[in-house]
């Protein structure tokens, strides 16, 4: 081989290094089964925001109704919170969590249901990964939930951000006949 020849095949070859590693983003990201949804809300000057899948109680593929608390999300075991990639949580000042300081920042949602009666919320460190990827070392904290019946049922899973006419803000997490709730306030 002469100069060029090699100069050549060093080119291609770093042409095809740049493509496949351009692609590796893309080819790494799983297709999305549900809908997904940023909700934000400003509760005392501080705004908290969530992105994450809204999957719905009939199955995809099936469209057959899935038992969601006990059956698609296990108890005892620790679950995405929606589906698909994991769910983010920002919130841009210092809050509180029965009791546990969350720092302003970026963190991924998971939840544990002990049972039908009891779950907690896991604020996780982690932050990009597919929902499934857990790593526990990761958690900045467990908080309990409070558990409540709804007046109807939620066919797709839905949280919510509302202000809380004590003072602070209510996270709230929606499915079935079921809603998980956690106050919280803004450290001032």
């Amino acid at each position: 081989m002469n100069t060029t020849q090699i100069t050549n095949q060093i080119k291609s070859t770093l042409a095809i290094a740049a493509m496949v590693a351009t692609a590796l983003p893309v080819m790494a990201q799983r297709p999305r089964v549900s809908p997904h949804e940023t909700i934000s809300a400003e509760i005392d000057g501080n705004r908290v925001t969530i992105v994450y899948g809204r999957p719905y109680t009939k199955a995809p593929k099936s469209a057959e109704m899935r038992k969601i608390w006990g059956g698609l999300v296990p108890f005892g075991k620790v679950w995405r919170t929606g589906a698909d990639e994991a769910t983010k949580f920002t919130t841009e000042k210092p809050i509180v969590m029965n009791g546990t300081k969350i720092p302003a920042g970026s963190y991924t949602l998971y939840t544990l249901p002990a049972d039908a009666d009891s779950a907690k919320l896991v604020v996780n460190k982690q932050l990009g990964q597919w929902g499934t990827v857990y790593d526990e070392k990761q958690d900045l904290a467990r908080i309990d939930l409070k558990k409540g019946t709804l007046g109807k049922p939620v066919t797709q899973f839905t949280m919510t951000i509302a202000k809380d006419p004590a003072g602070g803000g209510v996270l709230k997490l929606m499915w079935e006949e079921t809603e998980f709730s956690m106050p919280f306030t803004v450290e001032k």
